[in-house]
């Protein structure tokens, strides 16, 4: 494989990280990034929770005028019609 990195290539590297800096530091800063992992997960759907009950819902008044035949404007785009759909 020209320029790809073999599984061998992998391993190696990971050897001589684990020679540097050990394993007890690695599970260390593993459990960090995962804990960091976590708490962003869990602040990012706090986020969106607020974001959904912040959003004003549609209401639709009901007047003594309004009957079951009322229609509404309304504005639609034209989409452009290809050559097949003209034949």
């Amino acid at each position: 494989m020209l320029g790809g990195i073999s599984i061998w290539q992998l391993l190696i590297v990971l050897g001589i990280i684990i020679l540097i800096f050990g394993t007890k530091k690695l599970r260390n800063v593993g459990s960090d990034l995962g804990g960091a992992v976590k708490g962003f997960k869990k602040a990012v759907n706090e986020d969106e929770d607020k974001s959904e009950e912040a959003k004003p819902q549609a209401q639709v008044r009901h007047d003594e005028t309004d009957t079951p035949n009322n229609t509404y404007d309304v504005e639609a785009e034209r989409k452009p019609e290809s050559s097949d759909e003209r034949k």
